[in-house]
């Protein structure tokens, strides 16, 4: 079974507050803001391809790529579903190989705090970076560090909806600021409740090491923004936007 086999499954019932159409928008607007054209844009750990959907309603030419086979599963079954004609590429991000350049990179909903292993993170940054073309934008958003520290934590967090019951547990390692999580989901059929598990680990760096990274990738930084606002991320803030740029 391969990696996130299981949350595959219920990944969009779980994250029904994301608001897709609502980060596109955002993603959008950011563009806009950049006057960057989007061209051949890539939606890297595109999961289950919903934000790759919205960004093709939108008449962006994109295609998503991701390291699960079983994300990018349920990822063409949506976009058959809506009748859309989408190329979709199982890759790990730290071994990206594309046909050719693109001119915009999207990575959201933490996908990069996934890559635990700081030596790992440079090598995704540098694939990204090679097969972005001259002015091309990567646009990204992580878990920071208040969150790895003090919502996410030590913490279990319990969901119910109508597709599945999911207990989840985290355990912080407080010094690498990784978290070791537990995911058991709980699926009812009849009077049976069928359980399945995922464990993972997120870890969360410093905007430090995050710039440095960039840097060493070849790779401008031009804004970071606190989650779908274009203010600098709060002391409190979840999830912090950065917005690079690939220099001519």
């Amino acid at each position: 079974m391969g990696a996130y086999a299981s949350f595959a499954h219920y990944y969009d019932a779980l994250t029904r507050n994301v608001e897709y159409t609502r980060r596109a928008d955002y993603l959008c607007e950011i563009l806009k803001r950049e006057e960057h054209q989007p061209g051949i844009t890539l939606d890297l750990a595109c999961g289950t391809g919903s934000l790759t959907i919205e960004l093709a309603r939108r008449g962006f030419d994109v295609y998503g790529v991701d390291g699960s086979m079983e994300m990018l599963s349920e990822a063409q079954q949506k976009a058959a579903e809506e009748e859309m004609e989408l190329l979709f590429l199982c890759q790990q991000m730290q071994r990206l190989d594309l046909y050719g350049t693109v001119d915009t990179v999207f990575c959201v909903l933490d996908s990069l705090n996934h890559i635990t292993s700081p030596k790992e993170l440079q090598k995704a940054l540098d694939r990204v970076s090679l097969f972005m073309a001259p002015d091309a934008l990567f646009v990204f958003d992580v878990n920071t560090l208040y969150k790895h520290r003090h919502i996410l934590a030590d913490n279990t967090f319990v969901y119910d909806t109508e597709e599945v019951f999911c207990v989840w547990q985290n355990t912080l390692d407080a010094k690498t600021d990784k978290v070791q999580i537990t995911l058991d989901f709980f699926e009812r059929e009849g009077m049976v409740y069928h359980r399945s598990s995922e464990h993972f680990s997120e870890r969360a760096y410093s905007h430090e090491e995050l710039a440095e990274m960039l840097c060493n990738a070849g790779l401008e930084l031009l804004h970071v923004y606190g989650d779908m606002s274009f203010e600098a991320p709060a002391e409190d803030c979840q999830r912090a936007v950065y917005v690079v740029r690939k220099p001519r």
